[in-house]
């Protein structure tokens, strides 16, 4: 889709040649170039477009571009574009829509779709419930495999998915599974019962979303069955929203190991003051934790004041042990999100980080006399201290990264937020006491 060339139509007002490229256009593209319109424009495009992929497409704009339209469209378009979405994206549509949108598509909806949306709606934010769809084929084991070709052949259309079938008895039980492809291939004459695998991967209502993408990427799964207390099944989750999950859960870590409080609105939309506010809390945590290195740095006011040299090379040591440690960390944390690393793992980790730390160490340690020596022209015994420290700082910073994140996975503490900022406010204060500790030893100072 050339975005250049539906431009410059729109400003030559050719809507006879733009309406025919939108139809032969992908529906993500037409999303994001809708976006990046402003409403009233974006109105107009989307009016352009024809009916069957209007829903499609309106399932691809941002939260602030649907709420826009919504407020812009009339209450019948409003409907229509409602009724045409898969049920997932009408709940997502809805949870980011004013009380008074939702009230309205409410009261337009049938009673046993005002059941099911408010349902839905009252699910966990981070739940399967809040996430899954109902559109999906469910079949019976008595019936005939041709029975099921035809069922599937008339529901296809409102269905999010076919290419996974679901067989529950009267009650909605879960009771098999069964691929597009198994019915393909099987005799006509067949039973489902006699083809349906009862090996089930499935799972509740109320588990949480990360639990559930760990499962669809464990297992291979294009959809993975929800079902209630009782293994009545209640609804699906496709792979596309599990990759929404992924991408959601990535973004929320990298918020935390950046300090950050997380937040679902994309930057250009987000008010300053709420930034501010999300930045603050964490900043001044971090900022009166530092003031620990101050009491450090107070309480050796003497070896400082006898060698003044010692205060060059403190941001020289703290940086390099802030830099071990968040390798460290990140490499842990990302291990933990992958299941690669648990907490039995945390001793052999802790070796591997030693012995990695004892190579760095020494490595940095012996370039950075050579440095302070040559260079710097500073005496023997001062490379000899500095140096010593950044070996030591190296180690404890590794294994301090290495470490924190896995012992705040088993105290169910997000492993994200022991991520560089906090863990080089703790190396800091530790590489400061190694620091003058050492110094005081080999300076013989008291």
């Amino acid at each position: 889709m050339d975005f250049t060339t539906i431009t410059n139509l729109l400003a030559e007002k050719n809507y006879y040649q733009l309406k025919a490229i939108l139809a032969s256009s992908q529906v993500a593209d037409i999303g994001e170039f809708l976006n990046m319109l402003d409403a009233t424009t974006a109105l107009l495009v989307f009016r352009l477009l024809p009916k069957d992929m209007a829903a499609d497409v309106f399932s691809y704009l941002s939260p602030s571009r649907q709420s826009e339209l919504s407020v812009l469209v009339n209450d019948k378009e409003l409907q229509q574009i409602v009724d045409d979405l898969y049920f997932d994206d009408k709940i997502d549509f809805l949870e980011e829509m004013p009380a008074n949108v939702v009230k309205k598509i409410l009261q337009n909806s049938s009673e046993t779709e005002r059941k099911l949306i408010n349902q839905f709606l009252n699910y966990p934010e981070d739940s399967a419930g809040s996430l899954m769809t109902i559109e999906f084929v469910d079949l019976k084991k008595e019936m005939l495999v041709h029975e099921a070709l035809v069922r599937i052949r008339e529901s296809a259309p409102q269905k999010e998915t076919i290419y996974t079938c679901y067989v529950t008895d009267a009650n909605r039980v879960l009771e098999g599974i069964l691929s597009l492809r198994d019915l393909v291939i099987a005799e006509p004459e067949q039973k489902i019962g006699e083809i349906m695998r009862q090996e089930i991967i499935y799972a509740n209502t109320h588990d949480d979303k990360e639990e559930i993408a760990e499962l669809v990427k464990k297992y291979d799964l294009l959809a993975l069955p929800i079902t209630d207390n009782e293994k009545r099944l209640v609804g699906i989750i496709t792979v596309d929203d599990i990759l929404d999950v992924i991408e959601d859960e990535n973004t929320e870590d990298f918020h935390k190991m950046a300090a950050l409080e997380p937040t679902d609105v994309e930057y250009l939309e987000s008010g300053v003051f709420a930034m501010a506010r999300k930045r603050i809390v964490w900043l001044l945590v971090l900022m009166l934790s530092a003031t620990f290195t101050g009491y450090i740095i107070r309480s050796y006011q003497t070896t400082l004041e006898k060698v003044v040299a010692l205060t060059i090379f403190i941001p020289m040591l703290m940086d390099t042990g802030g830099n071990a440690g968040s390798q460290s960390s990140t490499l842990i944390i990302r291990s933990l999100a992958l299941n690669e690393v648990n907490f039995r793992d945390i001793a052999q980790v802790m070796w591997k980080e030693f012995r990695v730390s004892v190579i760095v160490g020494i490595t940095l340690a012996f370039v950075n006399f050579i440095r302070i020596l040559l260079i710097e022209r500073y005496s023997p015994p001062i490379a000899f201290t500095v140096s010593l420290t950044l070996f030591f700082t190296v180690m404890t910073a590794k294994i301090v990264g290495s470490s924190l994140p896995i012992l705040a996975k088993q105290l169910k503490i997000d492993p994200a937020i022991m991520a560089a900022p906090l863990i080089t406010t703790i190396v800091d204060s530790i590489s400061l006491i190694i620091y003058f500790t050492l110094a005081a030893k080999i300076l013989h100072f008291a």
